[in-house]
């Protein structure tokens, strides 16, 4: 009789361990002792806006608040942030594998696989980029590459209007196309 009891018994032992899961990094992060986000979204998207006009749109699978002394927020998934002109078209696309962002500061950071496509379509790929929202510049002081349809250039190191018309690249590599069609008069 004994037997039957325990048989019953260690079934219902597995299937309660197997109902359990614990996610390893949440586990990791309290055993650290370190701080876990207050609050957890998923597929957020953030409008930030002037005078009622959406400025930019940012968009992420999972974004974590922290209320620390210096407030702010990641998005360890990834992000797309969509610029935008007054009349809502797109200026230019910031796509990155991870963001964080100071609130105070009112900068964010991407890193990882940063794309940005302006309406022109230039491209700069880079692995760290500083967006301040006061000074409404793009910023990196590590390895760029901008592709334009004529030229690659390479930099350590830009700067560039939010829209990434106008920009500067530092410590500037590659290779730029002259025009030799000028006109050069006989004499």
């Amino acid at each position: 009789m004994k037997m039957k009891g325990v048989l019953y018994f260690f079934p219902v032992l597995i299937l309660f361990m197997v109902s359990c899961e614990n996610d390893l990094d949440k586990v990791k992060l309290y055993g650290k002792g370190e701080k876990a986000p207050t609050e957890t979204a998923k597929n957020i998207k953030i409008l930030y806006s002037d005078s009622a006009k959406v400025q930019v749109e940012v968009t992420a699978p999972v974004l974590d608040r922290y209320e620390t002394e210096n407030p702010y927020i990641e998005m360890p998934n990834g992000l797309q942030a969509i610029f935008y002109d007054r009349q809502l078209n797109v200026k230019s696309k910031l796509n990155a594998d991870y963001g964080i962002r100071s609130e105070r500061e009112q900068k964010m950071e991407a890193r990882k696989n940063v794309v940005v496509v302006n309406q022109n379509g230039d491209r700069l790929n880079t692995e760290h980029l500083i967006w301040d929202e006061k000074k409404q510049k793009l910023l990196s002081d590590e390895f760029v590459k901008i592709t334009t349809k004529d030229q690659i250039i390479y930099g350590d190191g830009f700067e560039a209007n939010e829209d990434f018309t106008k920009y500067k690249i530092f410590k500037t590599r590659g290779t730029i196309p002259i025009n030799t069609n000028t006109h050069v008069k006989d004499s």
